[in-house]
């Protein structure tokens, strides 16, 4: 990934070092063993803790924050250090729910980040689905995110957010070029929705990489949380069927130090 160390945190939540930049993703530093509501009658518990504290990561330049109204991508602690965080990137309903330092975009809309010292980095919106069709005014909206910084070559470093493959989805590779793919996974299911899933399965995450051909693909959001119904060995085997040796692609990331509950 040359120039970029990524650091996975647990769940959605990565710290991302580029160019002297730090962008953290998704906050969730809660402990484990509460239960969670997501509305509409559903719930998670977390299973796991994250890798490292606040105070290990701490201070950030900037948090990108896919949406802000479940908590396996912003929970307690998590909305503290958004609140102290310099700047934060969301989606528009988020953005007034969050305050002033925080910047509303749309699916392909662009904001910049600049700092003394630090070249500019571009983060582009882009489009999500948190679940089946029909479902975006129950699950709300979420954006992902592609990053662009000077000293790129290869392609945007892409972050998929809560999404499941869909005709949005798909137009990302068709209009960027993708190095990096930071992909959510998870196959989330709630027992009153029966097999309906709110994140990509990994037959749809093997289908998307098909069409993006990134060169580096880093799965986070498959472990932590009782929604999950697919974890690494689904993804895993999923990406060693592929005839074009996607698997080879596949980085997945230490968490060193995670605690967990029952």
């Amino acid at each position: 990934m040359h120039d970029v160390h990524v650091t996975h945190i647990g769940g959605p939540t990565t710290l991302i070092e580029v160019s002297g930049w730090r962008i953290l993703t998704d906050p969730t530093f809660d402990p484990p063993g509460r239960r969670y509501s997501f509305g509409w009658g559903t719930s998670s518990r977390k299973q796991s803790g994250p890798a490292l504290a606040v105070n290990d990561v701490e201070p950030v330049d900037a948090v990108l924050l896919t949406h802000n109204h479940h908590a396996d991508n912003l929970d307690d602690a998590g909305r503290e250090l958004v609140g102290r965080a310099p700047v934060v990137v969301t989606t528009r309903s988020g953005a007034r729910r969050l305050g002033s330092r925080a910047r509303g975009l749309r699916p392909w809309a662009t904001t910049t980040l600049d700092a003394p010292d630090k070249p500019t980095l571009t983060v582009m919106a882009t489009p999500c689905r948190h679940g089946p069709p029909l479902s975006r005014p129950i699950a709300g909206p979420v954006i992902g995110f592609a990053l662009r910084w000077p000293t790129q070559q290869n392609g945007v470093f892409w972050i998929t957010g809560d999404t499941v493959l869909f005709p949005g989805l798909r137009q990302v590779p068709r209009r960027l070029t993708v190095d990096t793919v930071l992909l959510h996974l998870g196959a989330v299911r709630f027992p009153l929705t029966g097999p309906l899933h709110y994140s990509m399965t990994a037959a749809e995450a093997v289908e998307l990489c098909r069409l993006a051909q990134p060169r580096t693909i880093i799965p986070v959001h498959y472990e932590g949380w009782s929604h999950f119904s697919q974890g690494r060995e689904a993804v895993t085997a999923a990406f060693a069927a592929t005839p074009d040796n996607l698997g080879q692609r596949l980085h997945w990331l230490p968490r060193p130090g995670a605690g967990t509950a029952c």
